[in-house]
């Protein structure tokens, strides 16, 4: 039986992760006579270039190194090629070194999808009657939408909760001290749903940008160019979409949280007769909704929050600062 070498390079975390994952696959059925010997390298190969013809001859390299038959990279970085379209997939067959872009698959089913299309760029590369270059472009309607939620699902917004946990205890003890007070139950009461939503959506934006302004995270384009631009702004959406999602989770495990802590303790009668006015359980929903908002600003500034690794590795250009700095240090 024919045994080919090949070569999985990954850039660190999710991408290896998913590398590994992919390293037992066997070839298909209709490749008879052929098997598949594959080894994973985790190394940030697309570090300081976004440009695909960059990553395919670094790829290249890494054939030649370790001797393998083909090469396929694995990036969470979205890839561009020279007219600035974002890809998904890039093959040079002449070579026989792809390329696959995690953020490109949108971010649904990863490992699934990321195996699915790994499977296939191997199945088509080991084919002689089929090999041929081969490019996925994303669409120009919809394709930078996909390329940002698989951004923010490669950023794992929900490992936020950990780096927040300190100003998330601080706001639950400001939280249960707040819907105790009197005063709050009359304020909570006198406000309309539409003032609410605002409090709400308030709290969490100003939550989002103390985190930008305290990690750090917001990235500057280092060259005056559109292109530079664009990435920038890539990234920083991402960034701001994450810390959002992972803000919102506090958010609502803040609410549930509270919810509990005044259905408990609290008696409708007792607050109607405090506030003068004819209240139910219903009414604590909205004293809650209130209350997480309050405690989410009060609680999550007032304790100051930590510079947490998952906090900083939500951000695109912290991680890409960090490949940088392991690459950098690789070659020395």
């Amino acid at each position: 039986m024919e045994r080919l070498r090949v070569g999985l390079v990954a850039d660190p975390a999710k991408p290896s992760e998913i590398a590994h994952r992919i390293r037992d696959a066997h070839a298909p059925d209709h490749h008879d006579g052929l098997a598949w010997e594959i080894d994973v390298v985790s190394t940030p190969f697309t570090a300081a270039s976004e440009d695909v013809d960059t990553a395919l001859e670094r790829l290249r390299d890494q054939a030649a190194e370790h001797r393998w038959d083909l090469v396929v990279g694995i990036t969470e970085l979205p890839l561009r090629d020279a007219e600035g379209r974002y890809l998904l997939i890039e093959t040079d067959a002449q070579q026989r070194t792809a390329v696959l872009s995690l953020p490109a698959l949108g971010g649904v089913r990863l490992h699934h999808r990321s195996r699915h299309a790994v499977r296939q760029l191997l199945s088509s590369m080991t084919d002689p009657t089929g090999e041929k270059d081969c490019r996925v472009l994303l669409p120009r309607r919809g394709g930078r939408w996909r390329l940002l939620r698989g951004m923010v699902a490669a950023n794992r917004p929900w490992r936020l909760v950990p780096g927040l946990k300190s100003a998330l205890v601080a706001a639950l003890t400001t939280g249960a001290i707040a819907t105790i007070n009197s005063t709050v139950w009359v304020l909570a009461g006198s406000l309309s749903w539409w003032r609410l939503l605002v409090a709400m959506v308030a709290s969490i934006a100003l939550v989002v940008g103390w985190l930008v302004i305290d990690g750090e995270l917001w990235d500057r384009a280092e060259e005056d160019s559109s292109r530079a631009r664009e990435r920038s702004n890539l990234y920083n959406t991402s960034t701001l979409l994450t810390l959002t999602a992972g803000v919102l989770i506090c958010y609502t495990a803040l609410y549930v949280l509270n919810l509990a802590w005044a259905l408990f303790v609290l008696d409708p009668a007792v607050m109607g007769s405090e506030s003068r006015k004819s209240l139910g359980y219903a009414d604590l929903f909205v004293l809650t909704w209130f209350v997480a908002s309050a405690a989410t600003v009060g609680g999550a500034l007032g304790s100051g929050l930590e510079s947490d690794e998952a906090i900083t590795a939500a951000a695109y250009s912290k991680r890409e600062e960090d490949r940088r700095n392991r690459l950098s240090r690789e070659r020395t």
